[in-house]
């Protein structure tokens, strides 16, 4: 997920400093896909088991609630680049009237 449209990272008090800057957060520390035990490398795409039925799980979540597919996120990063998902993005994501959260679909400055 790109953190910078987590509500998790946008907030103000308790901010999360966003999953690839370390398990910092109790709930990083409990995600069962950054401690997964056949990870390989920064994504999961790396794996011989993309996607598993724990990102698909997620995935089916997130598109339900979210709009956002993590699946087709990590697709495009595999195919683009991580700088070109960025780019899409923040395209996406970010306004005049600031960051846009997916969580509670709120903008943020």
């Amino acid at each position: 997920m790109n953190c910078g449209v987590c509500r998790a990272y946008l907030r103000e008090k308790n901010k999360c400093p966003g999953c690839q800057k370390g398990p910092t957060m109790i709930s990083c520390q409990r995600c069962k896909l950054m401690n997964c035990p056949d990870r390989k490398g920064e994504f999961c795409f790396e794996c011989e088991k993309f996607p598993c039925d724990r990102l698909n799980h997620l995935d089916k979540r997130y598109r339900e609630k979210y709009g956002m597919s993590e699946i087709e996120n990590l697709e495009n990063i595999r195919d683009n680049g991580i700088d070109e998902f960025m780019k899409s993005q923040r395209k996406k994501y970010q306004s005049e009237k600031g960051t846009f959260c997916v969580h509670d679909k709120k903008y943020y400055k």
